[in-house]
């Protein structure tokens, strides 16, 4: 552990790397033994650069169809117009062996930085693929002043389907996914301004207006909170969350079954 800095290992590798500021491979060889003895004091440690190094995205495979993707989101109410757009736009795929969603985000130079997959099986499995950088989480870039927030990819997707329904226009403005979001801290800390974010508005100066579209739950309005309090000062903030149900998912839903209902009527 080095106290002074609050940061230690788990492992005897951690250890060598976190601490002792090695290499992985001069790391694995004094562990082996293939290497010089930790304690020599003729060692040469080879110490992480200062500067961050680039992470590498590992994007799973693709499959050859979308398949099951589009059966499943369709199945959660996305739009097929919606959906199909996304994947002639590269932000979103059917991943292999799993068929699992998988959400790009893309960086300035339009490489993909990070990636988000969802199961299409029903289960709850989800993540971020190794090597993503949240700077660069799901979204949906255009040039209007208005940026749309959202926890997930799916309630991004719910959002744009809704608008869709509505106005037959989902495309006018931006709309950023943060790859879910932090309650406070039990010492009641303001939460870090979501990263996703930070980079979303200093790269897009069009932008003015943010409306939040987070989850009714305790994580969603104290982030709300928590975002409206430091960019108040900056931005209009609107908060807007799903008039029904836990997230924008829910609400689509819920006016999908209405819209049956009343055609049933009818």
């Amino acid at each position: 552990m080095w106290w002074s800095r609050g940061f230690g290992g788990n492992s005897a590798l951690d250890y060598l790397i976190k601490v002792k500021g090695m290499q992985f491979m001069d790391a694995m060889k004094i562990l082996t033994k293939e290497g010089t003895d930790l304690h020599d004091t003729d060692a040469k440690i080879s110490r992480k650069p200062d500067c961050d190094v680039k992470r590498k995205l590992l994007l799973p495979d693709k499959s050859e169809t979308n398949f099951e993707v589009i059966r499943y989101l369709t199945s959660r109410g996305i739009d097929s117009d919606v959906i199909k757009a996304c994947i002639d736009e590269g932000l979103l795929y059917e991943s292999l062996p799993y068929h699992n969603c998988i959400f790009v985000g893309f960086d300035e130079t339009g490489n993909a930085a990070y990636a988000f997959y969802r199961a299409t099986t029903g289960e709850r499995l989800m993540g971020e693929a190794a090597g993503s950088d949240k700077r660069y989480s799901f979204r949906i870039d255009r040039a209007g002043s208005t940026l749309h927030v959202f926890e997930s990819a799916i309630d991004l997707l719910s959002y744009a389907t809704i608008m869709k329904m509505r106005t037959g226009e989902w495309r006018a403005e931006p709309m950023l996914s943060l790859g879910g979001v932090y309650a406070p801290s039990t010492n009641n800390k303001q939460t870090k301004l979501p990263i996703a974010l930070q980079n979303m508005t200093h790269n897009q100066t069009q932008i003015n207006t943010i409306a939040l579209h987070l989850d009714n739950d305790y994580a969603g309005r104290s982030a709300t909170r928590s975002i409206s309090e430091q960019l108040g000062n900056k931005y209009i903030v609107r908060d807007e969350p799903p008039a029904y149900g836990k997230d924008c998912n829910d609400y689509l839903q819920q006016l999908q079954r209405q819209k049956r209902k009343r055609q049933m009527e009818r």
